[in-house]
């Protein structure tokens, strides 16, 4: 009758994490690896994920911090490599991330896998990923929600699969040559009606390929779903194409996941341009274009100070009296927005020095040094206060 049962309804998942040794005992010091160990009513043993967390995770302990998942064990070593140099200039390009590896040869997730791949309908994988392992994630470590897949071949095939089938799973995919030949998952079948069907908030896809000549027998489902996502994607659907011809087989991945860090995060880390769309609508529009950010596609703040900074120096670079009302009002409204953004104090600081009203100067830069424990800018910052005094008693 159990056994009835297992078959009949869909897969029901029982999560668990294993109550052996705490993360911080399970946590390689130098490596900054920790097991996460899941637990499912269809195996005995847990699935066991290896789990890389940030340099700062410790440190920072308010900090949460987006993930990045991927169905290869082997991808561990070069996501955290990329990851380490990518993000340790102040998280750019890469923003610190929690890196989830699969485990090497699982029958369990094996098995799912092949059915997802032969079974159309067939919904164990995707029921796995969203009944257990990402809650686990959720619940053992400190993730904002954003979350990305990443995969190459097989597992990119996979990526889309996701996409298509259960596109809140990820805020973003990362396919590098993906696998779809032969019905592969029956993405090239699926994908026109639920791309067309897809609605929420948005979701980032890169997808990519070459010419190598391991890749030639699936260019032509490539360019066969290329066709069908310019087709068929709403515009909840942010996608970037791109093919690497001339490259090696075995770096795609790592050109994948270089571009479509830069291309998934470069509106959280370009300014706009004093002159572009958004900014010429005036300060209002910037702030509901971050709010877009924070809210629908990140999940998490995107903070527009520089922006404002930008469109108010552009404003007081006119010279005259309006533009230097204009940029002082935009600075005041940055603060008002980010009042513990110690940049937006510092901007509206040297506003008021510019117009000597020194008072006001040494109250803002007094703020945004009380804002920052950097080195660089509480230098800078005392310097520029210690420069209002002097300039207050002549």
């Amino acid at each position: 009758m159990i056994k009835q049962l297992i078959l009949a309804l869909p897969l029901f998942i029982s999560l668990v994490l294993s109550s052996g040794a705490s993360l911080a005992d399970n946590l390689d010091k130098q490596s900054r690896n920790t097991t996460l160990d899941v637990t499912t009513s269809l195996s005995d043993k847990p699935i066991s994920f290896t789990v890389t967390l940030p340099p700062s995770y410790f440190k920072n302990t308010d900090k949460r911090y987006p993930v990045m998942f991927d169905f290869h064990p082997r991808s561990q070593a070069y996501l955290n490599g990329m990851h380490d140099w990518m993000s340790h200039n102040g998280d750019w390009p890469w923003l610190e991330t929690i890196i989830v590896t699969a485990p090497d040869d699982n029958k369990i997730l094996g098995d799912w896998k092949k059915l997802a791949i032969d079974e159309r309908g067939d919904t164990k994988l995707l029921d796995f990923m969203q009944q257990g392992l990402l809650p686990a994630i959720d619940k053992q470590y400190r993730s904002n929600g954003f979350r990305i897949m990443n995969g190459f071949t097989g597992n990119a095939g996979l990526g889309l699969y996701t996409l298509i089938n259960r596109p809140d799973l990820f805020n973003a995919y990362f396919v590098a040559s993906p696998v779809l030949s032969d019905d592969f998952a029956y993405v090239i079948k699926d994908a026109p009606k639920k791309l067309a069907a897809m609605k929420g908030k948005p979701r980032f896809l890169f997808m990519s390929t070459s010419d190598s000549g391991f890749e030639q027998r699936q260019l032509a489902s490539f360019a066969e779903m290329e066709k069908i996502i310019k087709d068929n994607a709403t515009p909840t659907l942010d996608y970037r194409i791109k093919r690497f011809d001339g490259t090696y087989y075995m770096t795609q991945p790592i050109l994948a996941t270089a571009y479509g860090i830069e291309l998934l995060f470069n509106d959280y880390h370009q300014v706009l341009k004093p002159d572009s769309q958004i900014s010429r609508q005036g300060p209002e529009a910037i702030l509901a274009h971050y709010k877009y950010l924070s809210q629908e596609k990140y999940g998490f703040e995107v903070p527009a100070t520089d922006s404002l900074i930008a469109l108010a120096k552009a404003e007081s670079d006119k010279g005259t009296k309006k533009g230097t009302d204009k940029a002082l009002d935009i600075y005041l409204l940055a603060v008002k927005s980010y009042p513990n953004s110690h940049t937006a104090q510092d901007a509206l600081a040297l506003a008021y020095a510019e117009e000597e009203e020194f008072d006001l100067a040494i109250q803002h830069e007094q703020l945004a040094l009380d804002n920052t424990d950097h080195p660089f800018w509480t230098n800078k910052y005392s310097q520029s206060l210690a420069a209002f005094k002097a300039n207050k008693l002549l």
